[in-house]
């Protein structure tokens, strides 16, 4: 196709979206984690306070099946003990300091469990779940349990999100998008509803994809864009959400737009 229709294919596009969407979704990555211990009860309850829309969660699961929150596949760099998550089990992992490093304040803060983010998201928050190391079947098991179906978006694997799915359709998934090819197997295989996208793959070509499909576009506005100027930049170019590490000032910043009523 010639570039110049491709731009204004795109551009079309973006004008049609830009017309049905009128609010942008704010998501706090690991809660709020720049002044509070992340993936943690207090950064999720000030994610709420601030009024995000989601905050994200990383789910992984100990040794004896217990679904925990923990970015890293350690927990070295955010507690007060060493070991890997998978290796240990949940008695050993509620042992732990989860917000010592983070100051004295915080000092006694447990690595929360997945039910208990579930149990404090209801009714106030989304949940934007990060599939670390959980199965289907027992992530789909917990959401369901706590009556947050239509209260997450599940960020995994193309086969994940089939599996997901495929145990219940209502659950919105969310793959990455990564490239142009990568989007259309996506589009063709799940039909999602909203596709994730980094700083390396929000591209004109890829995002024009994710519209045509109906699909809501997330991005990442985490480092050198998490700021006005790039906040902007990312709604301009077609995101529905944006994932940050400044919830307070992003939720300020879209009420003041008019992205936000809440």
């Amino acid at each position: 196709m010639d570039p110049r229709v491709k731009l204004m294919k795109y551009t079309l596009v973006l004008i049609l979206a830009s017309l049905r969407a009128q609010t942008v979704v704010a998501i706090s990555h690991r809660g709020e984690h720049l002044e509070r211990p992340e993936n943690t009860i207090p950064a999720f309850e000030e994610a709420i306070r601030v009024g995000a829309d989601f905050f994200e969660a990383d789910v992984r699961t100990t040794s004896d099946g217990k679904l925990v929150l923990s970015h890293d596949a350690t927990v070295d760099r955010c507690t007060n003990g060493t070991g890997n998550v998978a290796a240990m089990t949940f008695e050993q992992i509620e042992a732990l300091d989860a917000g010592v490093k983070k100051g004295s304040l915080y000092a006694g803060t447990k690595i929360p469990t997945f039910d208990e983010a579930l149990d404090l998201a209801r009714g106030k928050i989304g949940i934007y779940v990060d599939i670390k190391n959980a199965t289907p079947q027992d992530l789909v098991s917990h959401i369901e349990g706590h009556g947050m179906t239509d209260h997450v978006v599940m960020y995994c694997r193309p086969d994940i999100c089939k599996k997901i799915q495929e145990l219940n359709p209502k659950l919105k998934v969310m793959p990455e998008s990564n490239s142009v090819d990568h989007t259309k197997m996506l589009v063709d295989l799940l039909h999602p509803k909203v596709i994730a996208f980094g700083q390396s793959d929000f591209k004109p070509e890829i995002i024009v994809i994710a519209k045509e499909a109906k699909a809501e576009v997330y991005v990442d506005v985490m480092g050198k864009t998490d700021a006005p100027e790039g906040w902007q930049s990312a709604i301009d170019a077609g995101a529905d959400g944006l994932q940050t590490d400044r919830p307070g000032p992003l939720v300020e910043w879209l009420r003041a737009k008019g992205h936000k009523k809440n």
